[in-house]
């Protein structure tokens, strides 16, 4: 089975490489030189999915089987303030996939719960209401691949973490151990609920979505509802590091250009229902983050 991922230099994308290359065919797609340092059985190509004629020309010569769209604009104050970018790169380069891909191909995009407003933990069918643009972007993405016939599934994870491997950017995670491994002081928000994923629970998801041919939408977040403030604790507590070096705030402490919900996060019990979908704790997640 040939299984194409977009994004694949980014956190989730190599993760996602790494994790479906040990059993498929694995098509890697990003912008720049491949990121991903550590040896894996895949075929990585260079493309710029906002550019229609190379999409065509990437899904003629491929034809995957699967094709598990990663790739977004995501940082919301970036989204906000160039807004025509985002939408080529959230929207329309989601469109061109779709139009190009084979009827047959099973199509899994990643979105988001920045497609919800407030009130979480939300369930697949709660109502929609994006505070922002990137939001908005992510949704209406996700309505194109509400129109297309055919096998179609939409993920959507919340605060991803895990394991920063080399090519990497740090993670919150890795900011927190950092810090405090300095004895420098920090700053982190209580009052913001989340449901903040591991990385590999997500790959696992992903992994029985492909295999048992399921469509539809699904929650892959984690199972903790939890703030920045108690992910920071936790790990000050996994890696025995100071957490008195860790400062309760609100966030009226970081004024945002854009607005996010505070009481986020997603509920997976469909998930769990139908792909058996596990997740670890966060604290045994962040031990897993660390290699302990």
């Amino acid at each position: 089975m040939k299984v194409l991922i977009t994004g694949s230099n980014g956190f989730l994308g190599q993760h996602l490489t790494l994790f479906l290359s040990k059993q498929y065919t694995v098509i890697a797609i990003s912008r720049g030189e491949n990121r991903i340092a550590m040896a894996a059985n895949f075929v990585y190509e260079t493309v710029d999915l906002i550019n229609e004629t190379m999409v065509a020309a990437l899904l003629k010569k491929h034809q995957p089987d699967v094709i598990i769209h990663n790739a977004a604009m995501s940082k919301p104050d970036e989204c906000n303030n160039y807004k025509d970018m985002c939408w080529q790169q959230n929207v329309d380069a989601t469109g061109y996939l779709l139009k190009h891909c084979l009827p047959s191909t099973h199509f899994i995009y990643v979105s988001t719960d920045f497609i919800f407003g407030e009130n979480g933990p939300h369930s697949e069918e709660d109502a929609k209401g994006p505070l922002n643009f990137y939001g908005e972007s992510k949704l209406q993405a996700e309505h194109l691949l509400e129109k297309r016939i055919g096998l179609n599934t939409i993920i959507r994870p919340v605060f991803i973490y895990g394991q920063v491997l080399q090519g990497m950017r740090p993670s919150f995670l890795q900011w927190v151990k950092s810090n405090l491994e300095q004895g420098k002081q920090i700053k982190v928000v209580s009052d913001q609920q989340r449901t903040p994923t591991y990385v590999i629970d997500i790959c696992k998801g992903v992994q029985t979505i492909i295999e048992q041919k399921e469509k539809g939408v699904y929650h892959l977040a984690g199972k903790d509802i939890v703030s920045p403030y108690e992910m920071a604790i936790t790990v000050a507590d996994v890696l025995k590091l100071n957490k008195n070096l860790i400062e309760n705030v609100t966030s009226e402490t970081f004024p945002e250009p854009v607005k996010r919900a505070k009481k986020s996060g997603l509920k997976i019990d469909k998930a769990r229902r139908e792909l058996q979908y596990n997740p670890v704790s966060f604290a045994e997640g962040v031990k897993l983050s660390f290699n302990l």
